[in-house]
C-alpha cells in the first residue's frame, strides 16, 4: 500500500514541475504560436484551418505537449513506449474535437470543445476494443492537472480588484452559500462523497474548471467527473439562451442582469454570450462576476482538499482516529499548490507586458490539456456507466441547487447592483 502511496505524491509532483516547465519555457521565449480552428463554411475550413501553415502549428504543438507527455510518464513510472505510440492518437481525436467546436454554428450555441473530445472518445470507446497499449496512454489525471497549473496563470488577482469590490462580494456570498445547500441537498438525497463534492463546486464556483480542480483535490472517479462535466454543459445552454430575456422581461438593469448571469451560469464562455445579448454594461459587470468567481478556485480547491484529507479515504491499516498533520500532507493533492503559485506569480511578479506575450499560447495550451483528459475519459468510459439509473439522484441535486443558486444569485444581485 505504501507503494501505491508514494506513487500517487510522485504523479502529483510530477504536474507540478510539468506546469512549471512549460510556464518556464514560455517566459524564456519558447512561445507556441495558437492553431487556428475558426471557420463557418467548407471554403474557410480549408483556407484556414486545414492550410500548411495551420496544419504545420497543429504539428509543432503535437511535438511539445509530446515531449513534456513523454517526461510525464517518465517522472511517473508509465511506460514510455505506450505513451509514445497512444499519445498521437489522443491528440489527433482532441484536434478533431476542436475542428467541430470551431465551426460558427456551434460557437452560436456555445458548445465547449470539451463536450466534443468526450463525446467522440465515448464513441471510439464503446465501438472500437481499443488496444492494451493505447488504454496505457490515457493518463486523464496527468492531463487534467496540468491544465488546472496552467489555469492558474489566468486568474489573475489584480484584474479583479481593478474592476470593483461588488463582484467579489457577490461571488463570496453566491459560492459558500450555493456549495452549502448543494452539498446539504446532496447529503439528504444519499449521493456518494466524490459526486457530492463535484455537484456542489460545479454548481457554486465555475462550472467544468471547478469540477476539474475538485475531482484532483479528492483523487475522484473520472466517470463521475465526466457525467458531471455533462451536466454542466447541458445546462448552461438554455440558462444562456433564457436568462436574458427573463431578464428584460422583468425589466432588470443591465448591471443587476450582468451580475445575475456571471454569478449562476457555469462556464465563461456561456456568460460572455449571454451578456452580449444584454448590453455592454451587462458583458462587462456579468465577466467581472465570472472572474471574480474563478479566484476563489484555488482557495476552493485547497479548502476541499483539506477537508477531504482530514475527513475521508482512510488508508487501509491506519489507526481510526483523526490523521496526523503528515498523513494530511502525504495526501494532499500538490497541482493546487501549482495552482496557487501560477496565478501569485503572474497576479504579483510578472509585468503586464510579459503576461501579455505569453497569455494566449498558455490559455490554449492550458484548454488543450482539458480537451486531451476529455478525450482519455470518453476512451475509457462505458455509456452504460454513463448513464445508469444511478445516475437520476444526482441530476435532480444538480438541478435543485441550480435552481436556489438562480433565485439567491438575483437576490444578491438586486441588493447589490440594484
Amino acid at each position: 500500500m505504501s507503494e501505491q502511496k508514494r506513487f500517487e505524491i510522485q504523479e502529483d509532483w510530477t504536474v507540478v514541475i510539468l506546469g512549471a516547465l512549460i510556464i518556464i519555457i514560455s517566459l524564456f521565449g519558447v512561445v507556441l504560436k495558437v492553431p487556428v480552428f475558426n471557420w463557418a463554411n467548407a471554403t474557410e475550413l480549408f483556407q484556414n484551418v486545414l492550410e500548411p501553415g495551420n496544419l504545420s502549428l497543429i504539428a509543432y504543438q503535437l511535438i511539445f505537449v509530446l515531449l513534456v507527455a513523454i517526461l510525464g510518464a517518465i517522472l511517473s513510472g508509465k511506460s514510455v513506449k505506450n505513451f509514445a505510440l497512444g499519445f498521437p492518437i489522443v491528440y489527433l481525436i482532441t484536434i478533431f474535437a476542436l475542428v467541430l467546436a470551431g465551426n460558427a454554428s456551434v460557437k452560436s450555441v456555445n458548445l465547449e470543445a470539451v463536450i466534443f473530445s468526450l463525446t467522440l472518445g465515448l464513441i471510439i470507446g464503446n465501438f472500437f476494443k481499443l488496444p492494451d497499449w493505447l488504454r496505457s496512454s490515457l493518463s486523464t489525471e496527468l492531463f487534467v492537472k496540468i491544465g488546472l497549473v496552467l489555469l492558474g496563470t489566468s486568474v489573475i488577482f489584480s484584474d479583479i480588484l481593478k474592476a470593483g469590490s461588488l463582484g467579489l462580494i457577490q461571488a463570496l456570498i453566491v459560492v459558500l452559500s450555493v456549495w452549502y445547500f448543494a452539498f446539504w441537498l446532496c447529503k439528504k438525497l444519499k449521493i456518494d462523497d466524490e459526486l457530492t463534492m463535484m455537484i456542489s463546486s460545479a454548481v457554486s464556483i465555475c462550472g467544468v474548471s471547478a469540477a476539474i480542480a475538485t475531482s484532483g483535490a479528492i483523487k475522484g472517479d473520472s466517470k463521475k467527473l465526466s457525467y458531471v462535466i455533462s451536466m454542466v454543459l447541458i445546462t448552461a445552454i438554455p440558462m444562456m439562451i433564457f436568462m436574458p430575456i427573463i431578464a428584460k422581461y422583468y425589466g432588470l438593469s443591465e448591471e443587476v442582469t450582468g451580475a445575475w448571469l456571471g454569478g449562476t451560469i457555469d462556464t465563461t464562455g456561456a456568460v460572455v454570450a449571454s451578456g452580449s445579448l444584454v448590453g455592454e454594461t451587462a458583458l462587462k459587470i456579468s465577466t467581472i462576476v465570472k472572474f471574480s468567481q474563478n479566484v476563489l478556485l484555488g482557495l476552493a480547491a485547497f479548502a476541499i482538499s483539506i477537508y477531504w484529507s482530514y475527513k475521508k479515504n482512510p488508508v487501509a491499516g491506519e489507526i481510526a482516529s483523526k490523521p496526523t498533520l503528515k498523513v494530511i500532507w502525504d495526501r494532499f493533492p500538490k497541482f493546487v499548490l501549482g495552482f496557487i503559485a501560477a496565478s501569485l506569480v503572474f497576479s504579483f511578479l510578472l509585468s503586464q507586458d510579459s503576461i501579455s506575450t505569453i497569455k494566449g499560447s498558455l490559455k490554449n495550451l492550458q484548454g488543450l490539456w482539458f480537451a486531451l483528459a476529455f478525450t482519455s475519459i470518453g476512451l475509457e468510459t462505458n455509456f452504460a456507466d454513463l448513464f445508469s439509473k444511478q445516475s437520476k439522484k444526482p441530476f435532480f441535486a444538480f438541478l435543485i441547487a441550480q435552481g436556489f443558486n438562480v433565485i439567491v444569485t438575483l437576490i444578491i444581485a438586486i441588493l447589490l447592483f440594484g
